[in-house]
Formats: structure tokens, C-alpha cells, sequence
């Protein structure tokens, strides 16, 4: 019986903008470019004030917001919203956030990106005291734990409940007359702030969508940090100050887009330094050019290829109206989404020796069938080069790898996992050129240069909580 994370596990997209006129419309262009970071379902709450007002359903953005209406009847200058990606069976409207609770002392929204480690402890300890949970996702305990708290007032609960729950999270709250931001004490997931020209703040979890609305970047959130935002501006506060910098790595290896900015760092600057040191490290026999997978790997793909002093070649094709097969809920979805999104070009691959560039290899399915495509299409042959090292442990802090026995590198040494998906050779990079290609400028004395990589060597920066005994046993039995 391997170990699996049942339910809590989701990467999203948080965004949140307080007094803006058309705050939802910000909201809908800003949760566009997020739509990445998760596709099952989307939600929007505005505030007018006076009264919040939500609407959320399943599906892509576009789809939930189809009908104008539904977003011309979200009034107000500000707004929260959230973009999800939800695992299989928990994917029902109760689930779709930005959260809406209706209190006589007020209302409050709540989105979340991330993942709590001590859920299933808070959980129950909360229903044995009376609190009734709407949804199964994680999420809702934060708002249980500050009603439970509502004498102290709402920031200083709001503190002590942050110091209660543990793991990932990037959270946004929305009260009538505030925007309120807090950040995990190890900022596992990345949130950024921006100002709009006429002067009002928006909170995002990737910078890209600062662009696409006209907002400059302020400045990031930083972990144990609290964001206030009312009338009077912006306040910075703390929840904690004990933090340690440790922001999960597979944001610039896969997760984040290559325009974003996280910490400095340049997602696609990143990806190609990845490359390079992938190249350095693992370089390719008497081939004849470099393909990247479109499109979190073009990145580094053009890293290799320079480094190599090797022709960067458009070798494969992504139907771009597919949907990412790492966060497709079911095994099939996910074969049957590879087969449908990308496409060999032969005239490319024809008789050559290729290297193929990818971001990652984690269930290997995708792996298998690139190799088998682009042999199809007449390669001569395939050699896989992956700019990350070998996934071999789960996520806890908010990502969908959450059985050690769905990790091929967790099961297989690097000849098997070459054998089996029929490469002629497969490297990975090392764990120290992937903290030298990211170089966190902050980072200062943090281990690992302020990064995650636990999902390569099991060294996690927090404890587990209700993941630890369960985590322990899989490593037992394999």
C-alpha cells in the first residue's frame, strides 16, 4: 500500500486587488493569466463596501464566466480570485474558491494557494468544538480557527490562526472595507504585489499578471508576512518571525510562467541557466540538434542547445488548446492528453540523432510517448535530457505528486527509468546546478539557496504533522 495524499493537494492561482473601479474585470484578466496554475474551476468575490458578492463554478475562466452577466454582477472596488486545480473525486463547486462566509459581524472571502500539513488534526479538533465544514479542502479551516478567535479582533486572530495552521500557503482574505494577504513562514509558494497607476494595490501569485492589467511591480511577499490593505494604503506586518526561506523549486523548474518574476529571479533565465548546466553536466554524443517540450522546457532547451554548440530545432509541436497532463486528474486523462497535445515534426527529426529537452519526469507516461513519437516520426535517436533531477519523494506543500508509487524515479534507477521509456540515453541535472541556476539574490544564509528541493532528496524544511507516519511507512515498503 503505497502513501497517498488524498484530496488537500492542489497548485492554484491567487489574485486580489482592493479599490479599483471594475475591481472583477481586473480580477477576471489577472486570473487569466494564472489560468496555468489551474484549470477544474474558478471564482471571483467582490466587495462593494458594504456586501461581498461571488460567483465560482467548474471549468477553464472562460468557461465559468461565459455569460457577461455573471461577472457584471460582481460590484465593486475589490475583489479576490482563484483559479484551481483539484484532485480526482474533490472536484465539486463546494470546493472552487475564493470561499464565501457570511457572518452577522460581517462577511469574509478566502482564497488560498497551497497545501496544509496538520489539516487533518485542525479538522478534527475544530468539528469536536461545533465547527461544521462546507467543503473538504483544507482551506476552510483558517476561517473556522479565526471565528473561534473573533474576541481578539479580526487581524489579531487572524495572526494567532496563521501561527496554528502549518505547511504551504499563500492566502488572500477580503472583508468589506480591507484586502488582507499572508504568506507561509517558508513562502513555499510565490505571491507578489503591484500598484495600479491610479494607485490601488493588487496581491498575485505570479508577476505575469501584473502585466497583463498595467501594474508595477512592488515588491514580493515575504514568508510570515501579513499584507494589510484599506483606505489608508498598504501596511506590512508580521504573523511570525521565525522564517526561513524555502520556496518550492518546481515553480521555475515547471510550474511558474517563463515572464514571471519570483524573487528576482526570471523564470526563463532560470530555465535556460538549467540548460546550460544540463548541458555541462550531461552532454550528448555525435547529435545533430536540441527539441524542447513545449513549452514550460523551450527554456532550457535553448540553454542546452548554446551550451552544446548544438542547432536549437522545433522538433515537436503542442496543440496549444490541450490541457497540461501533469495536472490532469486521472491516469487516462493524462495518456490520452499526451496523444492529443503534442506532435512530431518528421521533416525535423527525420534520420537524426536527437536531444530531447524536458522539465521533469514524474509518472514518466509523457516521457515514454515523446520518445515514441518522435521515433515514429523517423528519428534516428532519442536522447532525453531532463533539467531537473530525478523526482523520488511527494509534495506537501501544495502540488500534485503526492504518491511515492506514481514516481518513477522513486522506483526506478536512471538505466530502468532509460529502459522504459525507450531512450537511448536519459540524464538528469544534479541538485546543485539546479540551486546554482536559480540563485536566489535573497536567499542569504538559507539552505539550499531559499529553495525546496525535498521532492529530490527527501530533506523536507518543515516537519510532516498528519503526513509523517503514513510518509515513513511508504519508505518502508519502497
Amino acid at each position: 500500500m503505497s502513501y497517498e495524499i488524498k484530496g488537500l493537494n492542489e497548485e492554484c492561482g491567487i489574485f486580489g486587488v482592493f479599490g479599483t473601479p471594475n475591481a472583477s474585470a481586473l480580477t477576471y484578466f489577472g486570473l487569466h493569466s494564472l489560468q496555468h496554475r489551474g484549470q477544474e474551476g474558478a471564482g471571483i468575490v467582490s466587495s462593494d463596501g458594504e456586501r461581498l458578492h461571488q460567483y465560482r463554478n467548474r471549468g477553464l475562466l472562460a468557461e465559468v464566466f461565459a455569460d457577461q452577466k455573471d461577472l457584471d454582477r460582481l460590484v465593486g472596488q475589490s475583489a479576490i480570485g482563484h483559479v484551481r486545480y483539484g484532485t480526482s473525486g474533490n472536484n465539486s463547486v463546494a470546493n472552487i474558491q475564493p470561499f464565501l462566509f457570511r457572518f452577522h459581524d460581517g462577511d469574509i472571502a478566502l482564497a488560498h494557494n497551497g497545501n496544509l500539513t496538520n489539516a487533518k488534526s485542525l479538522k478534527y479538533q475544530l468539528e469536536d468544538q461545533g465547527a461544521v465544514f462546507q467543503s473538504t479542502s483544507d482551506t476552510e479551516i483558517l476561517i473556522h480557527l479565526i471565528r473561534q478567535k473573533r474576541e481578539l479582533g479580526f487581524i489579531d486572530a487572524l495572526k494567532a490562526s496563521l501561527n496554528e495552521v502549518k505547511g504551504g500557503f499563500a492566502f488572500l482574505l477580503l472583508k468589506k472595507d480591507c484586502l488582507v494577504a499572508a504568506l507561509d513562514p517558508n513562502g513555499f509558494r510565490p505571491l507578489s504585489i503591484g500598484q495600479l497607476e491610479n494607485g490601488a494595490y493588487v496581491v498575485v501569485s505570479e508577476t505575469c499578471a501584473l502585466d497583463v492589467i498595467g501594474a508595477k511591480f512592488v515588491r514580493d511577499v515575504l514568508p510570515g508576512e501579513l499584507i494589510i490593505i484599506d483606505k489608508d494604503g498598504l501596511k506590512i506586518d508580521h504573523y511570525t518571525k521565525d522564517t526561513q526561506l524555502a520556496i518550492c523549486s518546481m515553480e521555475y523548474i515547471y510550474f511558474a510562467r517563463p515572464d514571471s518574476i519570483i524573487h528576482g529571479v526570471t523564470v526563463h533565465n532560470a530555465r535556460k541557466k538549467m540548460g546550460r548546466l544540463l548541458a555541462k553536466e550531461q552532454p550528448t554524443v555525435q547529435a545533430d540538434m536540441v527539441i524542447g517540450v513545449p513549452n514550460s522546457s523551450l527554456s532550457a532547451a535553448s540553454g542546452y542547445a548554446e551550451e552544446a554548440g548544438l542547432p536549437y530545432e522545433m522538433g515537436l509541436i503542442k496543440n496549444q488548446y490541450i490541457a497540461r497532463t501533469f495536472i490532469q486528474p486521472t491516469q487516462e486523462l493524462r495518456e490520452r492528453g499526451v496523444k492529443m497535445k503534442l506532435s512530431a515534426v518528421r521533416g525535423v527529426v527525420e534520420g537524426k540523432s536527437v536531444v530531447v529537452v524536458d522539465d521533469s519526469i514524474v509518472r514518466g507516461t509523457t516521457s515514454k510517448q515523446l520518445v515514441k513519437l518522435i521515433r515514429d516520426a523517423g528519428a534516428k535517436e532519442v536522447h532525453m535530457r531532463i533539467a531537473s533531477p530525478p523526482l523520488k519523494f511527494p509534495c506537501f506543500y501544495g502540488i500534485d505528486m503526492s504518491t511515492r508509487a506514481e514516481l518513477m524515479a522513486a522506483n526506478h534507477s536512471v538505466e530502468e527509468m532509460r529502459q522504459i521509456i525507450g531512450a537511448d540515453s536519459l540524464g538528469f541535472l544534479s541538485i546543485p546546478s539546479l540551486i546554482k541556476a536559480i540563485d536566489l539574490p535573497d536567499a542569504g544564509d538559507a539552505p539550499n539557496g531559499g529553495l525546496t528541493v525535498a521532492y529530490f532528496d527527501g530533506n523536507y524544511p518543515t516537519p510532516l504533522y498528519d503526513y509523517e507516519e503514513d510518509y515513513l511507512k511508504s519508505l518502508r515498503q519502497g
